[in-house]
């Protein structure tokens, strides 16, 4: 297989000065930060992430423009269009970056294919990388670079690690390359140089893809023979679908009934054909591919994205029959709360329903922020809702960690009576200096007796000024009972008396 990956950079601020004709400095902000700038913009100084305020003082003439993924597919799907007259096996990975069978492609035009590619994306006014190799995966890296790959693991070998993650096409977990980044795996040769069992073990499926792409495994061809069931769904309106907020609607209905035969069949779909017929007999039709299983959102997003695209730039063009084909399908994924694209459509749709009903306090999610103890740092804002992360301050006698993996005792913990003692039977507490009165020798409630292995502390702390009686101070303590099993606590010094604030597991 040889393919090649046809990158547009930035390309939601190319779709916005195609379709706005802007010219000068662009960024998308999304959340009020800036997600993707132009070229030119960061020529100026402007960044991704920073905020949207800052990046227009940095670049006065900034133009700045709302994140709209409507827009960026809208625009993109006369520019794939324009790609079919070089090649017929275009499929789209997402608005912005698609891949050729150029195998395929050179048969017919020659080793000139590539460049015709680069010249078919520059006659519709838009900037293309092109990179060539014999995987998707390797491809769509060496588009960033221009790089024809005629050895993929030679080239990945130096590649830095983090371009896993500057792709969003590649599926690759944010969290597990930053985990494989804090063991010193730098680039994609060490990555590939790891024992496939310890990936595995370690991380999972996750970790596993990341390797894959690192040592350039075999992938999914680029139109492949089609061997999927028949689960084509189709339609065709009353009147011929002229505006783009009718398509929308059928796009919506008919992504639904699509899933509905994806179910009953047990699959998922990954490649996507898009059909339709005009009523002046063209046809038009356009293949998305995913790395994941398309969602029923997300099939209908794309269903949007590719009529929106025809009927703005068709002139008088009117659709009589759309059809929708699965030309890939799978075993769908489990299905979970969290943590995979299925389950989560489920969550987010019994969310929005709670919040619509009982208010969008009614669901909440932690987020980290700073503080002394172990349940000041953790911060509960409405579910959705992004909030700009805090900037770091010092935080003196904050607990150190490891932190504890429980707050309080547990359930049969009688936290209130728990006694701290040293060698004599005396009662510890805190004096005035934020000390011990001496060293703790053992603990305990009830019948429970451990003895004091490790401590550490205190680290005194005041509460709000105006509750005097609030002082506390915090102490770790390592105990370990008569069958010498080891025990740890967050012991708080609270109103003259220990409490068991937290557990260590």
């Amino acid at each position: 297989m040889k393919v090649a990956a046809l990158w547009f950079p930035d390309w939601p601020c190319q779709a916005v000065s195609v379709e706005s004709k802007i010219v000068g400095p662009v960024a998308v902000n999304k959340n009020h930060r800036v997600r993707t700038c132009s070229s030119s913009a960061r020529a100026r100084g402007v960044r991704r992430g920073m905020k949207a305020r800052q990046a227009q003082a940095v670049c006065p003439e900034l133009t700045i423009v709302d994140d709209d993924p409507d827009r960026d597919g809208r625009v993109f799907a006369p520019i794939v269009d324009g790609l079919d007259d070089v090649a017929s096996s275009v499929e789209v990975l997402r608005p912005g970056l698609v891949v050729v069978d150029l195998g395929a492609a050179e048969r017919f035009h020659g080793a000139r294919a590539t460049e015709m590619l680069i010249d078919a994306a520059a006659r519709q006014g838009v900037d293309a990388f092109a990179g060539v190799a014999g995987e998707i995966a390797t491809a769509v890296l060496a588009a960033r670079s221009q790089a024809v790959v005629e050895n993929s693991p030679a080239f990945l070998h130096g590649q830095p690690l983090h371009l896993l993650v500057a792709e969003e096409a590649l599926g690759c977990d944010v969290g597990v390359v930053n985990s494989l980044r804090d063991v010193g795996i730098t680039t994609l040769g060490d990555l590939a140089a790891l024992p496939a069992a310890a990936v595995s073990a370690r991380f999972g499926a996750a970790g596993m893809r990341c390797r894959d792409i690192a040592r350039a495994a075999p992938d999914r061809r680029v139109a492949p023979a089609i061997d999927a069931p028949d689960l084509t769904v189709s339609l065709c309106p009353e009147d011929p679908l002229t505006r783009v907020d009718e398509a929308a609607f059928i796009a919506r209905s008919l992504a639904a009934q699509l899933h509905e035969r994806l179910s009953a069949q047990a699959a998922s779909c990954r490649r996507l054909r898009v059909r339709v017929e005009l009523v002046g007999g063209e046809e038009l039709e356009r293949v998305w591919r995913t790395r994941e299983a398309l969602t029923e959102s997300a099939t209908a997003d794309r269903v949007r994205w590719q009529l929106d695209g025809w009927l703005s730039t068709g002139g008088q063009a009117a659709v009589r029959l759309l059809e929708l084909t699965p030309l890939e399908v799978g075993e769908p994924e489990q299905p979970r709360l969290f943590g995979n694209s299925t389950g989560g459509e489920d969550a987010h749709r019994v969310i929005a329903r709670v919040q619509s009903t009982l208010g969008i306090e009614a669901v909440v999610q932690p987020r980290r922020v700073g503080g002394y103890g172990v349940s000041e740092r953790v911060e509960y804002v409405p579910y959705g809702e992004r909030r700009d992360p805090l900037p770091p301050a010092p935080w003196p006698g904050q607990i150190p960690h490891p932190l504890p993996a429980r707050l309080g005792g547990g359930p049969h913990h009688p936290a209130s009576r728990i006694r701290l003692i040293d060698a004599s039977a005396a009662d510890i507490y805190v004096t005035a200096e934020a000390l011990l009165s001496s060293v703790p020798y053992a603990l305990g409630w009830g019948k429970n007796r451990y003895l004091v292995v490790a401590w550490a502390g205190p680290w005194p702390y005041e509460g709000k000024w105006w509750k005097k009686d609030e002082r506390v101070a915090r102490l770790q303590v390592v105990g370990q009972d008569a069958q010498g099993n080891p025990r740890a606590w967050l012991l708080a010094w609270v109103k003259r008396s220990w409490r068991v604030e937290a557990t260590y597991a």
